[in-house]
Order: C-alpha cells, then sequence, then structure tokens
C-alpha cells in the first residue's frame, strides 16, 4: 500500500467510526420567560434590549446562567398571562401593591418609577394632594396603578377618570383639551416627547408637575409556585451585585444621544 494513500485510508475511517456515534445533544438554555407591555423606554419590542427594564432584568438572569426572553401583550392580559400560563415565569416591570403580592412573589426593587402629573404650559395647574384633583378629568392607562392615595380616591368614586390604552394616546388628549392632565412617568413623558414624531414637536407645551403622586418601585412579579419562589431568590440575589443605578444613567445617557444623532 501506498504510504501516500495511508492518510485518507485513516481519515475515511475515522469519519466511518465516528458517523455511529450519536451526537451529543446540546442542553437547551435556561430561559426567563416574562410578559410585558410596551412601555417605552422601560420596555419594548423596538428598543434594544427590550429596554431598560429588560437590561437590567435580562443582567440579573446571566447572573445565575439564564437568558431573559419577553413577549409583549397589552398591560391587562401581560398579568394575565404571566401571572398564570406555565410557559411564563412571571411579568414585568410591575409597581408593588397589595393586592399584587398576595398572587405573586414580587422581586426586590429593578428601578423606580416618578410618577406625576402632565399638563399644558398654557393651563397651570395647582395641586398639593390627590385629593385636590376632584372635578378635573385625568387621564390614566387602563389597569394602571398610580399611587396609593391616588388609587384609593379612584375606588371611592371621588376623581374623574379617563382610561386610554397607553400614554401616547393621553398626552394626545391632553394636546387636544380633552383632559385637563395625565398621569404620567417622569422617563415616559420625557422619552415620548423626544421620541414620538407626533408628540415632539408639541413638547414645549407639556409640563410635569413638580409634585409627585408616587415614588414606586419596579418589580418583575413571579409566579406564585414554588418554581416561581426559586427564581424570585435567584434573581434578587442577582441583583443585590449590581449597580442599578449607574446602568439606569448610562442607559439614558445613550439614549438620549441616539435620538440627537439619529441612529438606533
Amino acid at each position: 500500500m501506498s504510504l501516500l494513500r495511508l492518510p485518507n485510508l485513516l481519515l475515511s475511517t475515522l469519519l466511518v467510526l465516528c458517523a455511529g456515534i450519536p451526537a451529543r445533544a446540546t442542553e437547551p438554555a435556561n430561559v426567563l420567560h416574562l410578559a410585558s407591555l410596551e412601555w417605552l423606554p422601560y420596555v419594548g419590542p423596538g428598543l434594544a434590549d427590550d429596554g431598560l427594564a429588560g437590561t437590567i432584568a435580562a443582567a440579573a438572569a446571566r447572573q445565575f446562567s439564564y437568558t431573559l426572553r419577553v413577549d409583549y401583550f397589552p398591560w391587562k392580559r401581560a398579568m394575565q398571562t404571566g401571572g398564570g400560563d406555565p410557559d411564563f415565569s412571571g411579568y414585568f416591570p410591575a409597581y408593588y401593591t397589595e393586592e399584587r403580592a398576595r398572587d405573586c412573589h414580587f422581586s426586590a426593587p429593578m428601578g423606580r418609577s416618578m410618577l406625576g402629573l402632565a399638563y399644558l404650559r398654557s393651563a397651570p395647574l395647582e395641586w398639593e394632594r390627590p385629593s385636590d384633583l376632584g372635578g378635573m378629568r385625568i387621564g390614566v392607562v387602563s389597569g394602571y396603578s398610580n399611587g396609593s392615595d391616588f388609587d384609593a380616591l379612584a375606588r371611592q368614586g371621588k376623581l374623574l377618570l379617563d382610561a386610554s390604552p397607553g400614554d401616547a394616546i393621553n398626552l394626545r388628549k391632553l394636546l387636544a383639551g380633552r383632559v385637563r392632565a395625565v398621569v404620567i412617568d417622569k422617563w415616559v413623558l420625557r422619552y415620548l416627547l423626544l421620541a414620538d414624531p407626533a408628540l415632539a414637536p408639541e413638547r414645549e407645551r407639556i409640563v410635569f408637575h413638580r409634585n409627585l403622586l408616587a415614588d414606586l418601585s419596579l418589580h418583575v412579579c413571579f409566579q406564585r409556585t414554588a418554581a416561581g419562589q426559586k427564581l424570585q431568590q435567584q434573581f434578587d440575589a442577582a441583583l443585590g451585585h449590581m449597580d442599578i443605578e449607574k446602568i439606569e444613567n448610562a442607559y439614558f445617557q445613550d439614549l438620549e444621544s441616539r435620538k440627537r444623532t439619529g441612529t438606533r
């Protein structure tokens, strides 16, 4: 046998032998599957890393070898799906309420939401307590919690509320004079007035009131199961090693820069 044929013969033999060995199956990645809504810039399918809250959740999940997957729904459906569908682990980003705490395992805070009232500069708004808002038509997003005092007055029928599916719609109502003010997160307002083509030209007309309705922590609401509780404990341990404020500042700085330069 020619020595020149030996390498090819050995290679052929090895290929035949290897063909009989079953391939080692790739282990599926652990997935933290959460339901959410489009709530820019905190979370959204068109944002890098699913938005600010998505960035924080993904960074925490990586610390215990999970990857984040987010599916988007209207908020009420996101709560129902994330809270009960066995294919999901929970939903986010959620404000803490005692009612929700009875139905899920809340994570440690993964950020904060400064909730207040936006109004027209041409129609100054003066108020100190939510009870001062009685008689005014206030735009709210259906299904949102708006601070304990505001929510209590709403349940008692002492506030005149105009509900809609999202913040951008409420701001359009405000500009059209259909509501006196709208309840909105400070960062959401800033983002929409920067990024929404219909709202950006009107941004000088809208003001965020100095008084806050609430300064609320944001959480993942894990399903109230043994698996959900284990994920919540792992997630909380990961958050304990993270500088969330630093992540927030970097995210918004990058966002502002991208909007100024027109990049995505």
